[in-house]
């Protein structure tokens, strides 16, 4: 690697024209030869001349470092970063070399200091390598020596001997090397020779020596060159004129107290600050005595820096130091006397360094967001600190804040890598401030800090959660389709799309339907609809079971479950479950003129099938023949005699019965109930017919009359055989029928049971009826067959057991048609009367 950048030095020391001296072949060799028994990783060094292009070419990095120029473009993302002067160098990472990105100086850069070089380091990612890369800056010869002064005056007795001295002071020359200046020409004359000295720093001056004694007379003024000259290709060389000024005899010099000077300075000593006094004395007398002191053979801005008193060579502060800049000052003193004699002294102004500057933090790589579910000792960042100062001034401390899960690794002096130290949790803290503590361990110590925002990126490690494991709502029957009736809501603890969460409907079933035909969800918004009106006689609550799933991946998801509460509105009417009403028949309940105060007559039997208070009945007599006869139990429905019973009392009694519901607005139904007052079946039959007012006749009467004319007919015929018939077993038999006070045996239906207030009663009842001549030893029985009222009579059958009646005739087995429905029994069926049994 080094006798590639040797032999890279060389070409470019020979592009340039530049000679190539000795001590420079046998550096290349002696690293040459260092190469050959060592190895240094991950360091290079490149030469370059200043003053080159921008985007000249410093050397291939990929090549050098062995690596593909994909690695440095793609994965592994190179860039440069703390360099003292990365201003300078610029890589292309797409062909993997370094070129020149402003010009260089090398006298601006490094003044005097050589070798002149700047340091920088190059960092790749996955993984992470970081390499060192020095780049040395070769001097071209681009300035020529410069004169503090393009001309002095100098005056000098004709007394001065031959061999004094004159200084001449120094040119300066910023290049280095053979390019620095190099030596002193004078332009000829009598007088003077040159000669030329180095100090120990370095710095070459001339004297002028005089040769022979001087002659005011014959020429009174001299005019001389002084030419530096350096070595470079092409030379270049700066003039001073010397203008000498013949004077009478002063042949003593001033002489110094002391050789050198030295003194010690902070370098934050403010402007005016005293440094030293130098002190010089001649032996001369009069104007010859004086001494004026001035700086000499000096280099740089030293009069910018420090001001010297002319008379009294008090030294003074007069400008800024720096001690990162220049540690120590030499400088020469001159003292002259107004005959032109002089004498020199060293200065030398030695810095103490001052803790002036805090650290600088430089972050060469920041990796942001960091996964939450990053394991301890992940990289967070990797960053180099710098102090200018020097010694314990410079010496440079990294801390963290300790509240953080964030530690410092540092394996390099001055770099350091930012690693977790502990699990992140993304919902407790979602963002970081680092604060990055750099301090030195001067006094007092000079401190600076650096914070990263660290983002946590989300990880799906919260599954959605609800307040509650089971919600209740309510809904009322017979709502509108699409209702709104609860809204679900989770909320989950990560964030963005790990965050966003769906509601699904978990697809069970509901009476042996899918609840997804009465239940709806909004996967969004969590809004629970109806799809269709519920009823509460057939449903009476439903359980749905909702998922909230999240959209992480994998997705998290938790169950709930719903319960929909459906509440009873009264929307449906009390159902009169007894008496049976019909259109085509009387019904008549029986009632004894005999009958007692209280005597039941009958029972409303009504049912709701709403619930609660829509559920509860009440019955009221609306209309009644005979209000003062019969009343109605609020609660119970039973119709009773409210007095005695007279004879007075119309044998036909009409009663009409409201039943109503608790509900708001209550619903009711209406009920008819016909009544026959009497003692004997055959007052019944007498006024029964006239229960028949209330049906409705249509045009075909004439056919009607024609059809009960003829079943008249046959019916008496018929009765006259059974009246005979019957005769001959039963002659003392009564013609006289009647009804037996027994009890009323009731039926219930399957689906109906009686409560007392709500109960029901029996759909038919059963009365037994008496027909003899002298007594009541044989007797009727009447039975209603499918659960018909109690008695039912057609006119046509009234009239025929009547006349019977009248023959002292019975009826036995005998069957019973209506004209109107042309020889069909009532309500289609077949009704039996039986003398002497009864008739199943």
């Amino acid at each position: 690697m080094f006798v590639i950048r040797a032999c890279r030095r060389i070409h470019c020391y020979k592009s340039r024209g530049l000679p190539l001296d000795r001590v420079f072949l046998w550096r290349v060799l002696f690293i040459m030869a260092a190469c050959s028994i060592s190895n240094i990783n991950a360091q290079i060094r490149y030469s370059v001349p200043e003053e080159m292009k921008k985007g000249s070419l410093i050397g291939n990095i990929a090549h050098d470092l062995g690596l593909d120029v994909q690695r440095l473009l793609r994965s592994g993302r190179a860039r440069i970063v703390s360099g003292d002067s990365t201003e300078y160098v610029e890589m292309k990472s797409d062909k993997g070399i370094l070129v020149v990105k402003e010009r260089i100086d090398r006298e601006q850069l490094c003044a005097e200091t050589t070798p002149c070089s700047f340091t920088f380091e190059i960092i790749l990612d996955n993984p992470v390598e970081l390499h060192h890369v020095t780049v040395e800056i070769l001097d071209v010869n681009d300035h020529s020596p410069t004169f503090p002064k393009d001309e002095i005056n100098l005056e000098i007795s004709e007394s001065a001997a031959p061999g004094a001295l004159f200084l001449l002071g120094s040119a300066d020359d910023p290049d280095v090397g053979v390019n620095a200046l190099q030596n002193y020409i004078m332009s000829g004359n009598d007088y003077f020779i040159l000669k030329q000295h180095s100090s120990p720093d370095g710095v070459k001056y001339a004297e002028m020596v005089l040769q022979k004694p001087l002659d005011r007379e014959q020429h009174p003024r001299l005019s001389l060159i002084l030419t530096a000259v350096d070595g470079g290709n092409p030379q270049r060389s700066g003039n001073m004129k010397i203008e000498v000024n013949v004077l009478d005899a002063n042949d003593n010099a001033p002489v110094f107290n002391q050789p050198v000077y030295r003194t010690t300075i902070a370098e934050n000593s403010a402007k005016g600050t005293h440094i030293t006094t130098v002190n010089a004395s001649d032996a001369d007398s009069g104007t010859n005595s004086l001494i004026a002191f001035s700086f000499a053979n000096f280099k740089g801005n030293i009069n910018d820096i420090f001001k010297i008193d002319e008379k009294t060579g008090v030294i003074t502060l007069n400008g800024v130091l720096d001690y990162e800049k220049a540690k120590k000052y030499e400088f020469g003193v001159e003292a002259k006397d107004q005959g032109g004699l002089g004498n020199s002294a060293k200065v030398i102004v030695d810095l103490i360094d001052v803790n002036d500057n805090a650290p600088t933090i430089s972050v060469m790589s920041f990796f942001t967001p960091v996964s939450e579910d990053a394991p301890p000792g992940t990289t967070i960042a990797i960053f180099s600190v710098k102090d200018v100062d020097a010694g314990d001034n410079g010496h440079v401390v990294c801390t963290v804040d300790r509240n953080t899960p964030f530690k410092l690794l540092s394996s390099l002096r001055n770099y350091y890598t930012l690693v977790t130290d502990a699990a992140l949790d993304r919902e407790r803290v979602a963002e970081y401030n680092i604060t990055i503590t750099a301090a030195d361990s001067g006094s007092p110590a000079l401190s600076s800090q650096k914070t990263l925002i660290l983002k946590v990126s989300d990880v799906n490690d919260n599954p959605p959660r609800f307040q509650k494991s089971v919600y209740t709502t309510y809904v009322t029957e017979n709502n509108q389709p699409g209702l709104s009736i609860f809204t679900l809501s989770a909320q989950d603890d990560d964030w963005n799309q790990n965050a966003r969460i769906s509601y699904l409907l978990d697809e069970t079933t509901v009476g042996g339907s899918p609840v997804s035909s009465f239940i709806s969800v909004n996967a969004d918004s969590g809004v629970v609809h109806a799809l269709r009106g519920f009823d509460y006689e057939q449903m009476k609550s439903v359980r749905v079971c909702v998922k909230a799933q999240d959209g992480g991946s994998p997705p998290l998801s938790t169950n709930v479950t719903l319960d929909i509460i459906i509440q009873d509105e009264n929307d449906n009417a009390p159902q009169v479950l007894y008496p049976v009403q019909t259109g085509a028949s009387v019904v008549a309940e029986i009632v004894p003129r005999a009958a007692d105060v209280g005597y039941l007559v009958t029972k409303v039997v009504a049912v709701d099938v709403d619930s609660g208070q829509n559920a509860w009945l009440s019955y009221k007599l609306q209309k009644a023949t005979d209000r003062a006869l019969f009343e109605v139990g609020l609660q119970n429905g039973e119709i009773r005699t409210v007095r005695q019973v007279t004879d007075k009392d119309a044998v036909k009694q009409k009663l009409t019965v409201v039943v109503e519901d608790n509900g708001q607005p209550s619903r009711s139904a209406v009920v008819s109930i016909n009544v026959a007052v009497a003692d004997s079946f055959p007052e019944v039959l007498s006024e029964f017919t006239d229960f028949t007012h209330e049906k409705q006749f249509d045009d075909y009467l004439t056919f009607y009359l024609v059809l009960a004319l003829a079943a008249v007919s046959f019916l008496f015929i018929t009765c006259v055989v059974v009246i005979i018939s019957v005769k001959i077993y039963r002659w003392k038999q009564s013609r006289f029928l009647c009804q037996s006070n027994l009890p009323v045996i009731p039926y219930y239906p399957p689906h109906y049971a009686d409560t007392g207030v709500t109960g029901t009663l029996p759909r038919g009842y059963n009365y037994e009826v008496c027909m003899t001549t002298d007594s009541r030893k044989s007797d009727c029985k009447f039975s209603t067959l499918g659960g018909q009222n109690v008695l039912m009579v057609d006119p046509s059958f009234a009239e025929t057991m009547q006349r019977a009646m009248k023959e002292n005739k019975f009826l036995e087995d005998t069957e019973c048609f209506s004209p109107r429905n042309e020889g069909k029994n009532l309500y289609g069926r077949k009704q039996s009367f039986r003398i002497g049994k009864t008739t199943p």
